[in-house]
């Protein structure tokens, strides 16, 4: 009916929902847009980067907006979360249906459904690619090096395969929405450790300890602000971390247009200051330090332009 250009009557707001999975589908949306821009409002939404699989035909260039939409936040559950409410998010993630069914056999068969979603159905209908069962293999060894810079040679050792492979492989993770890494932030007069990006999962409750799932629950908010003001406001914004040649290392660096906004340290405990924010602080132009935790204390060491708060507190500060 679609490929006809019948659409329902009546209807003011028309949903295509993984309509990129259609060779055409730019083709077919330009001309449903063009046609009735007037009187209808389209809205497409898909499982995979749909400004990546364009799968050929016209531009869509002034024609839409682009938004990516995120597994839910502290902030979305609740203005005043409590420690089960970060304990539940933690452990069957952000995605809708874990998480509002509140259950472990289920969380646990969703997650097995989803990698199989994800490669045996999203993977072939969008790629080319006939390693299927090495790319499982593969999602399946991506969540045990959380945090840590991602080693492609290492991988690719593991697996068998050449380095481009493995990086192609990864990509195309990517653009299904199941990993995603960030880039070292280099900073002035500080030379940088290395050039390894570090790895983290859309889905933070695959990670096995409880360190990797509340750094990747971390890291998953900063990317949803990052998102959030480059879809809205059109800024430049990038989710960096920073290592120099000594091991030191902030976790994450938040980026705006090419200057850094801030800066997050994850720890689980309501610990002191960590000495690599002292450290940095002292030789780096960023203007924030926040450290945070999974306990209570909120207070500022001024000193070292540093506040150690409660991660419930960080998540009502980005407003996501």
């Amino acid at each position: 009916m679609l490929l006809q250009g019948a659409l329902p009557s009546g209807e003011r707001l028309v949903i295509m929902d993984e309509i990129h999975k259609y060779k055409g589908w730019r083709n077919l949306v330009k001309g449903f847009y063009d046609t009735h821009k007037s009187s209808r409002q389209f809205l497409i939404t898909g499982s995979a980067r749909l400004d990546h699989y364009r799968r050929g035909g016209d531009s869509l260039q002034g024609r839409y907006h682009y938004h990516r939409i995120h597994p839910l936040s502290l902030h979305e559950i609740s203005r005043q979360p409590s420690s089960s409410d970060l304990d539940h998010l933690l452990h069957f993630g952000g995605f809708p249906e874990p998480f509002l069914k509140g259950n472990t056999r289920h969380w646990k068969r969703w997650q097995r459904e989803h990698q199989s979603r994800v490669i045996h159905e999203d993977l072939i209908s969008l790629e080319h690619v006939k390693e299927v069962s090495q790319m499982d293999l593969l999602a399946q060894v991506l969540p045990e090096r959380i945090g840590s810079p991602l080693s492609i040679n290492n991988l690719r050792q593991d697996l068998s395969v050449a380095f481009e492979t493995m990086e192609r492989w990864i990509t195309i993770l990517e653009n299904l929405y199941f990993c995603f890494r960030i880039q070292p932030h280099g900073l002035p007069k500080l030379r940088a450790a290395t050039k390894e990006r570090k790895l983290y999962m859309w889905d933070w409750s695959v990670c096995a300890t409880p360190s990797a799932r509340f750094e990747n629950l971390v890291a998953s908010n900063l990317l949803k602000y990052c998102h959030l003001i480059e879809d809205r406001e059109g800024d430049r914004m990038d989710l960096r971390f920073v290592r120099d040649s000594q091991g030191r290392e902030l976790d994450f660096v938040v980026v705006r247009n090419n200057k850094p906004e801030f800066s997050v340290e994850c720890k689980m405990g309501e610990r002191q200051l960590s000495r690599n924010i002292s450290y940095f602080a002292q030789r780096s132009n960023i203007p924030i330090f926040y450290q945070v935790h999974m306990g209570e204390k909120d207070y500022e060491i001024t000193e070292f332009k540093a506040r150690v708060l409660p991660f419930a507190t960080m998540s009502g500060i980005l407003g996501v």
